[in-house]
């Protein structure tokens, strides 16, 4: 902690006054009503939706886990945060029929398209998804980070940053959530690009940076017979993850659901779409700083896992260190809130409620805030665990997720637009899907333990990537079969639910909703990605 000056700790208290204030004046808003504390009343505006969700988004995972994975492998895991067409997606496509439904969650909507029994299925796979992916690994990170940062015991920092989160979240609901995230938001953004700076400045500027890498970390699209990435596969994975998290994730679009309208959700998505496209720069780029500092000597870099808060203690200024703890409290804060809320309404409203249809409003807030003790306790006996999959940390989140995300995405997708897919072929996708993926999660874990050469261990050894791609094909060749081997869904039951269904009225209402600033914004968006990925391509700097 002697890293720390006066200033810096000026900084880090005054930011917690500031989230214990909002916290207060959210907890004094809620109202104890199930609209109230799981959708904020279903009345937020575009700004504060866009930046909840960058702030749900980016957490400590990213701080940790991205610039670990850019100090390690370079660039390639950065298709994964230029995810912000995918976040168009669900402006543009998803929310006008998540707003239409005015559902609370996901697997509710899943049941109005198909039936009880896939919503059932989707709230059981989004929790377990929770418990051994954003749970276990925010707790993970945030622990490490107090341990790196601050020098506090692993376990001791994950149950202080457990407790001081579930305070306001439990008691605030999305509120409270919200409303703290967008601060937090805008101080880790900030935080983090003077982090950026600073080190840009270390390494003698960008053009230094980069004439001190290796070809290989700058090419985001390494060859086809690259052991972990392969170009093809990381290409075409990484938007069937993206879509599965960006666009059908509860705790990402609990977000639009509470705007006041589809306009408000749009423009936060929107928002949200430029917001995204930063972490590429002022998490992923410090990595390959520090990677350039460690081989100068300038850097003690005993874990990547540790580069950015390595960083913040090394380089940083004093004075400064201050606004970068402010930065990794927000992170640490944000992100576990976010996995709270989100575990408490699935839960209540996909589970409890359907057991208990009676339950008054006090009731079913009392649930979800048990339910979200109950869910951070097994995150946390899953850590552990995580070593066994993967060593790197954005690496583990980012495989774990590609073999629970293909099924659940082929379901959403060919939901809105094949209007034949009817609930027999949605289960099936998703029981058939879900076994396929939690079978090579299991065996993965034990990978050593099998005979090489069997199909077993085969199995257990296909690149994450490509078991991606072949588990979201498995999955719509199930689907389109079951479904069109059985009788096609009534037209009372997806009415309004497809896009061959909408009915004129409310593709109007839909069509009133955005401008033509709306579509050129968003064109931008794509042009800036394009561009990124040719700069870090062999027709760019990586030739």
């Amino acid at each position: 902690m002697n890293f720390l000056g006066v200033t810096d700790w000026i900084f880090v208290i005054l930011y917690l006054l500031v989230i214990a204030g909002i916290s207060v004046w959210s907890i004094r808003k809620t109202k104890d009503t199930a609209s109230g504390y799981f959708l904020a009343n279903r009345n937020l505006g575009w700004f504060v939706i866009g930046a909840s969700i960058l702030a749900s988004n980016v957490g400590s995972e990213h701080i940790v886990g991205l610039a670990g994975s850019a100090a390690r492998s370079g660039t390639v895991l950065g298709h994964y945060e230029l995810h912000s067409y995918i976040v168009l997606i669900l402006g543009w496509v998803f929310v006008p029929f998540y707003m239409r439904s005015m559902v609370y969650t996901m697997p509710e909507f899943l049941e109005r398209r198909f039936n009880p029994k896939a919503r059932m299925l989707l709230s059981i796979i989004q929790l377990l998804s929770y418990v051994i992916t954003k749970a276990s690994v925010t707790i993970f990170a945030g622990a490490l980070v107090f341990n790196q940062f601050l020098g506090v015991d692993f376990w001791t920092g994950a149950i202080i940053l457990v407790v001081v989160t579930g305070v306001y979240t439990i008691f605030g609901g999305l509120h409270a959530v919200m409303y703290t995230e967008a601060i937090q938001a805008i101080v880790l953004l900030f935080g983090s690009l003077v982090l950026l700076i600073v080190g840009l400045k270390e390494v003698g500027g960008w053009n230094a940076m980069i004439s001190a890498l290796p070809a290989g970390k700058l090419n985001m699209f390494p060859p086809l017979n690259d052991p972990e990435y392969p170009w093809l596969g990381i290409l075409i994975a990484s938007p069937i993850v993206g879509l599965w998290y960006w666009c059908t994730d509860q705790h990402i679009v609990q977000r639009c659901l509470a705007a006041r309208n589809e306009q408000q959700a749009r423009r936060g998505t929107i928002f949200a779409a430029y917001l995204k496209l930063l972490p590429f720069f002022i998490f992923l780029i410090p990595g390959l700083i520090a990677y350039v500092l460690h081989s100068q000597g300038k850097l003690v870099l005993d874990d990547t896992n540790a580069a950015f808060p390595a960083m913040v203690k090394q380089i940083m200024p004093v004075g400064l260190r201050g606004l970068l703890a402010g930065g990794l409290l927000a992170a640490l804060m944000s992100s576990l809130a976010s996995v709270y809320n989100a575990c408490s309404t699935l839960y209540t409203i996909d589970i409890y409620k359907k057991q208990h249809p009676d339950a008054p409003e006090k009731e079913l807030v009392r649930v979800g805030r048990i339910a979200t003790a109950i869910v951070v306790l097994l995150g946390m006996a899953w850590i552990p665990l995580m070593g066994r999959i993967s060593s790197g940390l954005y690496d583990y989140l980012q495989s774990v997720q590609s073999y629970l995300a293909p099924p659940i995405a082929a379901v959403f997708l060919l939901g809105v637009f094949f209007k034949r897919l009817n609930a027999k072929g949605a289960y099936s996708a998703m029981v058939a899907g879900f076994i396929a993926g939690i079978l090579k999660l299991t065996l993965q874990m034990s990978k050593d333990q099998l005979p090489d050469g069997g199909w077993l261990h085969r199995y257990a050894t296909i690149n994450f990537l490509y078991f991606c791609i072949y588990l979201f094909l498995f999955s719509i060749l199930v689907m389109v079969t079951v479904s069109l081997l059985t009788p096609k869904p009534s037209p009372e039951q997806i009415r309004g639910l497809t896009f061959a269904t909408t009915v004129a009225e409310d593709r109007a209402a839909s069509r009133a909703s955005w401008n033509k600033r709306d579509v050129v914004l968003s064109l931008i968006v794509i042009a800036i990605i394009v561009s990124i990925f040719i700069y870090f391509s062999p027709l760019g700097i990586a030739k």
